[in-house]
């Protein structure tokens, strides 16, 4: 059984490997532009929730609500809207990043120190002198931990985007669940496991980069 599993590892492989590597590119593709939407918008509903705090309540209230809806439940939704491909898939995983990079965004602001502030504004410093200079650089670790969260979140969902034709590993895998092939489905789940791995390894190595004095004064 072990042998004939290897063999069909290898026969897939070494006929399909175009296919393989397309489905590669395209579940890479659909992450990254995700988590770019995700971040855009997290970052920046973030910094407006901690401007105007009024807004905090409900910001936070919504996209905590849509977090505990599936993915796969967003994706259904979408589709009366906006069919099949791409678009619906992009859309429901932006919505899915969105949450962490929030949260960590409102706690990494709120988490500056008062006197912190108010010594920025003693030497006057402007209101988007203290936002860039003092604030994100303080609060830039906890916003990273939002968007790994939110990436490793994306790559796992974005799975389920084959079931709309978006493309993706989630083809091989689910490929493997109807014809059911084990070999398909260690392709495919290894290679999205291996995907998620190395995008929080190089968000690691950025957050280092980034903020290594912080690592420095540990």
């Amino acid at each position: 059984m072990q042998e004939s599993l290897w063999m069909q590892l290898s026969d897939y492989f070494s006929n399909h490997m175009l296919t393989f590597l397309n489905s590669w590119r395209q579940h890479l593709e659909i992450s990254l532009l995700a988590l770019m939407g995700s971040t855009l918008i997290g970052v920046t509903l973030g910094t407006l929730s901690t401007k105007y705090g009024r807004s905090e309540k409900w910001i936070l209230s919504l996209f905590q609500t849509l977090r505990i809806v599936p993915s796969l439940a967003i994706l259904l939704l979408l589709l009366p809207i906006m069919g099949t491909g791409i678009r619906p898939a992009l859309v429901a995983l932006i919505i899915l990043g969105i949450p962490p990079i929030l949260m960590n965004t409102v706690s990494g602001l709120q988490s500056v120190s008062m006197s912190l502030l108010e010594s920025a504004q003693g030497i006057g410093m402007s209101e988007r002198q203290i936002r860039w200079k003092i604030q994100f650089p303080v609060a830039g670790p906890l916003i990273l931990t939002g968007i790994k969260t939110a990436a490793i979140e994306i790559i796992a969902s974005a799975t389920l985007a084959a079931k709309i034709g978006a493309g993706g590993l989630g083809e091989i895998i689910f490929t493997g669940l109807g014809l059911n092939r084990t070999d398909l489905l260690l392709i495919g789940g290894i290679s999205v496991a291996i995907l998620a791995i190395g995008i929080g390894f190089i968000l690691d190595l950025s957050e280092r980069v980034l903020f290594r004095h912080k690592f420095l004064q540990r």
